[in-house]
């Protein structure tokens, strides 16, 4: 619509849409990677092509911004085009009632979540486990997530609509349309930018930014004979899939019960801290002895 009307401010609109399309197939990208299986060459499984299938599709998007955003600056100096107001009039309504058909459904959605459980009739002692009702909780709150953006995208199309009627009933203020590119790309932006950077941890497996290291080494010593930490890494193999592995020393005379904080440690980071995978690995305490440099050494020779 936005090519035939010969309209920058509808192709930026479908630029922002295209980033929530990338979203969706990344989801299902990420849903159809967990179900294979590792293989012996790739022993973590295929979970970075996620992160590597979301800088593609940024960097395409910032590619397509870029042209939109060098032809708006040329109907800014230029002032040459013809905007045909009739169907980016209609293509600006299609995409606001659109969004307010999502809308409605994710509001809809998101009362059915929250209704759920008060409704049902199982008694207290058959009630599902805490792990799993914060499943639906968190199921409820990326619905409302979701609800929240199609808001947002609501609210630009709406400033596409305005423009579109502004363009078809008062043609010599056609300079809308390429304003509405700038305001949108910043918008883009603005939603891409957070992928970048989550990405960028991920492939430079730092810690997600839900965890807190000292916080995990803290609890971790609480558990009892354990003596000292000494090394823990954390980092992920995609968004919401994180991996540990520490090393423990024991308490001196503590070996035996071993596999006790080993079942301690391990529930600490799958189910306190969330981990998808873990490694727990220890061994009993032995005082390093004293290092003396090498010059001390030749000195004292």
């Amino acid at each position: 619509g936005g090519y035939v009307a010969n309209s920058l401010a509808i192709m930026t609109d479908a630029l922002h849409m295209l980033t929530d399309l990338s979203g969706i197939i990344l989801t299902l990208l990420a849903l159809w990677l967990s179900a294979k299986s590792p293989t012996k060459r790739f022993t973590f499984g295929f979970h970075r092509l996620e992160v590597l299938s979301a800088i593609i599709s940024v960097l395409l998007v910032y590619i397509l911004m870029a042209f939109l955003l060098y032809e708006a600056v040329q109907r800014t100096i230029h002032m040459d085009y013809e905007i045909n107001g009739d169907i980016m009039l209609i293509t600006a309504a299609v995409g606001v009632a659109v969004n307010l058909i999502m809308g409605f459904l994710l509001n809809q959605s998101g009362h059915l979540h929250s209704h759920s459980h008060p409704h049902s009739h199982v008694p207290q002692s058959n009630a599902p486990h805490p792990a799993h009702s914060s499943s639906h909780g968190h199921s409820s709150l990326a619905v409302r997530a979701a609800f929240v953006h199609a808001l947002g995208d609501l609210v630009q199309s709406i400033g596409v609509l305005i423009a579109a009627y502004i363009i078809r009933f008062k043609p010599e203020y056609k300079i809308a349309d390429p304003i509405c590119t700038y305001i949108f790309s910043i918008l883009v932006v603005l939603t891409t930018v957070r992928i970048l950077r989550d990405t960028g941890v991920i492939i430079l497996e730092g810690v997600p930014r839900h965890l807190n290291v000292d916080r995990i080494k803290e609890d971790l010593m609480k558990i009892e004979d354990v003596y000292s930490i000494e090394d823990l890494n954390v980092w992920s193999l995609t968004a919401g899939k994180t991996t540990a592995i520490v090393h423990l020393q024991l308490v001196p005379g503590s070996s035996s019960k071993w596999e006790e904080v080993q079942s301690k440690a391990r529930q600490l980071l799958l189910n306190t801290f969330g981990m998808y995978k873990c490694s727990v690995q220890l061994q009993s305490y032995k005082q390093e002895m004293s290092k003396t440099c090498a010059s001390c050494q030749s000195s004292s020779a």
